[in-house]
């Protein structure tokens, strides 16, 4: 299976999900004009993938410094994807990375953690650059 990379732009995310080293990434903001169109195939690769690896270790890493609620409903599925992987079998470890100001970003990564108790989560205060 590829590796999907996404460039950033002003209004959408990195997106890194590095499936042969099992290492997933998602860095910057994201508003894009329509969430659903530029999530959805993104949850789909990641569900072949998931669906492939079943029984693995998975290492994802979400360092978004700002979503909008649209946004939100689609960090929602993609956890829920990773969810659903760890009850199948595999190990997920969600590292949850925001800025040490933000508590909306930090609340919502406890909120993540407290929907999906199966997945290892962490949360990590980075100082603004």
């Amino acid at each position: 299976m590829d590796n999907l990379y996404i460039a950033p732009t002003p209004t959408t995310p990195e997106v890194d999900f590095q499936f042969d080293t099992h290492v997933l990434s998602l860095r910057g903001e994201s508003y894009p004009e329509n969430a659903a169109a530029f999530y959805g195939g993104i949850i789909g690769q990641l569900k072949d993938y998931l669906a492939r690896h079943q029984g693995g270790k998975i290492e994802v890493n979400i360092a978004l410094a700002y979503f909008n609620s649209s946004s939100t409903k689609m960090l929602f599925n993609l956890i829920e994807a990773l969810h659903a992987a760890v009850e199948a079998g595999s190990q997920v470890n969600l590292h949850w990375y925001h800025d040490e100001d933000d508590d909306t970003i930090l609340e919502f990564g406890q909120e993540l953690s407290e929907d999906f108790p199966a997945i290892a989560f962490s949360s990590h205060a980075v100082r603004p650059s």
